[in-house]
């Protein structure tokens, strides 16, 4: 994959478990260590990483891979990363299993075909023929390699304009799905310890914009999840354990219209809804009982800016900043500063309210 792919995959999502990482090494983006975003982790109760080895560049990050295999430990992984520089025998899980689990064309693997919607692997020569503008149909990346996540996947309804996006430039392979529409949709987040057993930790639900794109998660309070989809995740992660899988997961599910029950999507990583939860989970484990709300925001300006326009918000209480990430603090040509922000409280539309708020905040 091109040095940009891996770039937006190892800067801003690396930086994500910084605020939970507690006394955990951690290899992070320096973007994720601005003083005045730890301070702020800190000042929220967050459990916020002491061992945190902070690259700026790629040849910064492959020298502390390197630093911590010479310290005893081993690579847990979220994305695959190449043999050469993390063998095998020092990573918890292997490149080649964390690339294949993530893999779109994959999830027939893991799932009971009564969970799986229609969807085929099309080579990149029948892509024209597989999608056409009079059909509605979801388009995603199939690649065992480093990737964005939810950008890897784009939705056409019949009669638009096709503009497929820029991983059809890239890849070999794609993943032609059926267009669902979506009744209710939730993100199972689970995962795997030393014991090789499976474990739920909380059901979201999810919210995307109307390209489809997850823009953030609802937390407590969510529409109950049917029994039978719910074990059939259960399912999918321990068949994941079983094959050495270890560490967190989130699956997305759905209930269409037509109330059939579906797996869109097997995220064997840690995630957008992975990190609001657990940080809510270490410092008001009780909100979990009531409504709250992820939203990030992204300007062209640095951190303390942002943080500085939040201060207001943050003193009035209900909300945790659990991530962010600064380029600036990298060798990253693109400019911009990104926060992850909880919104909590014991009324669902105060909380919406203030998350649209926060969103209203950086487009004036």
């Amino acid at each position: 994959m091109p040095l940009s792919r891996h770039r937006t995959t190892r800067d801003s999502l690396s930086a994500r478990p910084i605020a939970v990482a507690g006394d955990t090494t951690l290899i992070c983006s320096a973007g994720g260590t601005d003083p005045v975003l730890l301070a702020q982790l800190r000042a929220g109760g967050l459990p916020v990483g002491t061992d945190l080895r902070e690259f700026r560049s790629e040849d910064e990050f492959a020298v502390r891979v390197n630093e911590a295999m010479g310290d005893g430990l081993l690579i847990a992984m979220e994305y695959p990363q190449p043999t050469a520089l993390c063998p095998d025998e020092r990573a918890v899980k292997t490149a080649q299993l964390v690339g294949y689990l993530n893999n779109k064309a994959s999830i027939s693997t893991f799932v009971d075909p009564r969970f799986q919607a229609r969807r085929s692997v099309v080579p990149r020569g029948e892509l024209a023929e597989a999608t056409p503008e009079e059909k509605s149909w979801v388009l995603k990346a199939a690649t065992n390699d480093a990737h964005g996540g939810s950008l890897d996947v784009y939705l056409h309804r019949a009669g638009e304009q096709i503009a497929l996006p820029a991983f059809t430039d890239l890849l070999g392979e794609f993943v032609v799905e059926e267009y669902l529409h979506i009744l209710r949709n939730w993100g199972i987040q689970l995962y795997v310890g030393a014991d090789a057993v499976a474990r739920l930790l909380a059901v979201t639900e999810q919210r995307v914009d109307e390209t489809g794109v997850y823009v953030g998660g609802r937390f407590g309070g969510v529409t109950p999840l049917p029994a039978e989809l719910l074990a059939e995740c259960l399912a999918i992660t321990q068949r994941a354990a079983d094959v050495g899988y270890r560490g967190l997961c989130s699956l997305d599910c759905a209930q269409t219209r037509d109330d059939q029950l579906v797996m869109l999507d097997l995220n064997f990583r840690i995630t957008s809804g992975s990190i609001p939860l657990l940080a809510l989970e270490s410092v008001r484990p009780d909100a979990l009982e009531g409504h709250a709300e992820s939203v990030k925001l992204t300007v062209a300006a640095p951190m303390a800016d942002l943080l500085a326009g939040l201060r207001p918000a943050l003193a009035a209480g209900g909300l945790l900043v659990t991530s962010g990430h600064d380029t600036t603090r990298t060798d990253n040509d693109v400019r911009q500063s990104t926060l992850q922000l909880l919104v909590y409280g014991d009324d669902p539309d105060d909380v919406t309210t203030r998350r649209s708020a926060l969103e209203a905040l950086i487009t004036r």
